[in-house]
């Protein structure tokens, strides 16, 4: 038994009282102690990492672990590295984040040490407590309001999981709203070095200026309504190539604009927390200075080391808040006075499409090398035209597309009556949906009418990756052999990488118009 008496630090406004001390009684082989809920010994500071550090029983004492803590740990004065082991006894005295821990009483005749440190019961022991790809289902630990409009959601598993992905990839949540299945991508916003619990960061989205009576954000929304402390959830990932993993460059600018800070803010967390040799320039733009999406963690990143600068630029600000840093979009000087050595950094960009244009424009006019500019896409594609929905047949040159398709003919026809004929070619057969598996099979795909030929998919459990659902990204391209009609025209980046004459097609906004079959994706 140990027992641990916790002084919490003194209160910034002298006026308020000092919290009484708190005194822990350990009984167990362990005791983990940080911010977050599962843990024993709860403290909670923004100094103090989620899951800080560990107190176990090992060879017949009582031990103290830093877990790798963004902010370290000190046993009498002394600091202890990244899961080094020193051990504790009583009148030692640990130091986290301004909590400091006194050591009372240790008894030990009861306990019964194990051969190896006990794992946690978050720090787990094997590789086959991990999860680096595939579907699994999380718990919602706890929710956090940002913004007035913004909520952090904290996943944990049972039992404990350690989540490995690189930071600025995304997951998509499988959801079941109203009866119906949907699927919907978001960035991961925690950090890979802190593995033990995943998080999301989301934007309440309103119905467009331009159209008040028109839905908002069904699925944004839908989780700020319904997910709770206790709600689970069915995701799947991590996806993408937003990162700036294995080797980032020395210099990084990082910009976001609103929601689009949570890849970024990933990346940075991370290279923070193992003392990357980076220097990052973090630039974010806002409407006001309530809407700075996790300002008290930034500013305290600025605070805290050296190779991180911010700057944060408002668009919005409110008539009575007294603003004395940046306003208005970015430009060109803006530019200059935050990163003078910008054409040096290697650049990453997340935010609506809109903001990401207009920064990508200004940095080719000013003869930035554009081959160190990468961007995450998460905005809408082109509106929907008003003429009926483009179609395409794979056996026509002249289809009205953006750009012709080039796709395996349909074979010809038997020249007599068999026992298995060939399937007619794609302009004389209804609507059908194939999917070509590796061995070249393909298995039909129930289809109701309605359905993108990606939500059809899905429904039938064949993973195609995809992350905006409007047209945009260009994620979800695959290998399409048939007839198919356009709901919209694609974005202007949808095509960047693979284009139409390859074959490929946006699966999240386009149907069967006759026999369809789905092939391959692009290779990565």
């Amino acid at each position: 038994m140990l027992k641990i008496r916790t002084i919490a630090p003194p209160p910034e406004d002298p006026q308020q009282q000092a919290p009484p001390p708190q005194m822990s009684v350990i009984r167990e082989h362990e005791c983990l102690i940080g911010r977050h809920e599962s843990c024993g010994i709860q403290l909670n500071s923004p100094h103090v990492s989620r899951i800080h550090g560990r107190i176990f029983f090992w060879n017949g004492q009582y031990c103290y672990s830093d877990l790798k803590s963004a902010d370290g740990s000190r046993v009498n004065n002394q600091p202890i590295e990244g899961n080094e082991i020193s051990q504790i006894h009583q009148g030692d005295v640990i130091r986290i984040g301004g909590f400091v821990l006194t050591v009372e009483e240790v008894t030990t005749e009861d306990a019964k040490a194990p051969q190896e440190p006990q794992q946690s019961q978050v720090v787990v022991e094997a590789d086959s407590n991990v999860w680096r790809k595939g579907k699994i289902t999380v718990r919602c630990m706890r929710v956090i309001d940002e913004t007035r409009d913004v909520k952090t959601f904290v996943f944990a598993t049972d039992p404990p999981v350690r989540f490995e992905y690189l930071p600025g990839q995304f997951v998509t949540l499988n959801l079941e709203i109203n009866g119906k299945r949907i699927p919907r991508s978001y960035s991961i916003s925690s950090t890979p070095s802190r593995p033990h619990t995943l998080e999301i960061t989301v934007k309440r989205v309103p119905p467009p200026s331009h159209a008040p009576d028109a839905p908002p954000g069904l699925v944004s929304n839908w989780l700020h309504d319904n997910i709770r402390v206790g709600s689970e959830i069915l995701l799947s990932g991590p996806k993408g190539k937003f990162t700036c993993l294995p080797n980032p460059a020395k210099k990084l600018l990082l910009i976001s604009a609103g929601s689009g800070i949570t890849p970024v803010l990933s990346m940075s967390r991370y290279l923070c927390d193992i003392n990357a040799d980076v220097d990052i320039v973090f630039l974010h733009s806002a409407r006001s200075s309530r809407d700075i999406i996790l300002r008290r963690e930034l500013e305290m990143m600025a605070g805290r080391y050296s190779n991180f600068r911010l700057a944060v630029t408002l668009t919005r600000p409110e008539p009575e808040e007294a603003w004395l840093a940046y306003v208005g979009r970015l430009n060109e000087t803006m530019l200059s006075a935050i990163a003078s050595d910008y054409k040096e950094r290697t650049v990453y960009i997340c935010g609506p499409n809109p903001f990401m244009e207009g920064v990508k424009l200004m940095l080719e006019r000013l003869g930035f090398p554009m081959e160190n500019y990468n961007e995450e896409s998460f905005g809408e594609g082109a509106p929907a035209p008003s003429t009926p929905p483009a179609t395409a047949n794979a056996s026509s040159s002249t289809a009205n597309v953006p750009a012709p398709i080039q796709a395996a003919p349909a074979p010809p026809p038997a020249p007599s009556p068999s026992p298995a004929p060939s399937p007619p070619s794609a302009g004389d057969s209804a609507p059908a949906l194939f999917y070509k598996d590796e061995s070249g099979q393909e298995v039909a795909i129930p289809w109701d009418g309605e359905q993108t030929i990606l939500q059809a998919a899905e429904d039938a459990d064949f993973e195609i990756d995809s992350v905006c659902l409007s047209g945009a990204c260009g994620t979800c391209k695959r290998i399409i052999e048939g007839e198919i009609k356009y709901d919209k025209e694609p974005g202007p980046k949808a095509f960047k990488d693979f284009s139409q004459e390859q074959g490929y097609q946006l699966t999240c906004i386009t149907k069967p118009a006759g026999r369809v079959v789905i092939g391959a994706a692009p290779p990565q």
